[in-house]
C-alpha cells in the first residue's frame, strides 16, 4: 500500500481505556494525537461481524465517517485451544454488562473444568484496522501464544490479562510491565505491521 498514515490527529475508535492507553502508548512517540471515540461521544457500532478483520473495520468505518478523520480500531480476543477458539470474537461478550472480566476469566475457568480439559494453551488475537474518510481502509493482524492459568494473577493489565501467560514466560501479561507487555503483545506485532506498511 502506497498510502501513509501522517502524523496529527488520530481517532482510537474505541470505548475502552485499557486499549486506549496502550494505542496511545505505541502512536504518540510517533507523532500523533489520539482521541478516543468515548472522548469525541461517538456512539460504538454493533459488532455484527463474524472475524476479528470484519468487526475492527466496522468500527475504524464508523468513527472515520463521523468525524472525517483517520481512524484506527483495534478488535482483539482471546482464543482458546480446548473451547474450539472460543470466546474469540465474543471476548468482551463473556464479560457481560458492564464489562466485568473476573466474571469472564471464570466462565472460562469454569467452562474448561467442565470439559476436564488438560491442554490449556490460548493465543491471543488482535486485528488493528484503519480506515480514512474516503473509504480506504487496511487491517493488520497480530496473534501471541501462550497458555491459560488460574487464579488470575497481577494488576497491571486489563481484560483477561490476569490469566494468560504468553510463551517463554512464567508471568501472566498483568504481572508484566506495560513497557514489556508492549514489546510483545498481540497488538504489538499488529502494530509492527501497521508501522511497516503504514508510517
Amino acid at each position: 500500500m502506497s498510502r501513509k498514515l501522517q502524523p496529527g490527529r488520530l481517532v482510537a475508535a474505541t470505548h475502552n481505556k485499557g486499549k486506549v492507553s496502550e494505542l496511545k502508548d505505541l502512536f504518540e512517540p510517533l507523532g500523533f494525537q489520539v482521541v478516543s471515540a468515548d472522548e469525541l461521544a461517538l456512539d460504538e457500532p454493533e459488532e455484527t461481524e463474524f472475524t476479528f478483520e470484519g468487526n475492527a473495520l466496522l468500527k475504524a468505518r464508523a468513527a472515520a465517517q463521523a468525524t472525517g478523520a483517520p481512524a484506527l480500531s483495534d478488535d482483539s480476543g482471546l482464543e482458546v485451544s480446548a473451547l474450539g477458539g472460543m470466546p474469540g470474537v465474543h471476548t468482551a461478550l463473556w464479560a457481560g454488562e458492564p464489562r466485568d472480566f473476573y466474571i469472564a476469566m471464570e466462565k472460562v475457568e469454569r467452562e474448561l473444568v467442565a470439559i476436564g480439559a488438560t491442554n490449556r494453551s490460548a493465543n491471543f488475537v488482535s486485528c488493528l484496522a484503519v480506515a480514512w474518510p474516503d473509504g480506504e481502509e487496511i487491517t493488520f493482524r497480530g496473534e501471541v501464544h501462550g497458555h491459560l492459568t488460574w487464579p488470575p494473577r497481577g494488576e497491571m493489565g486489563f481484560g483477561y490479562d490476569p490469566v494468560f501467560v504468553p510463551e517463554g514466560h512464567e508471568v501472566t501479561f498483568a504481572e508484566l510491565k506495560p513497557e514489556q507487555k508492549h514489546s510483545m503483545s498481540h497488538r504489538a506485532v499488529a502494530f509492527e505491521k501497521l508501522k511497516a506498511a503504514l508510517l
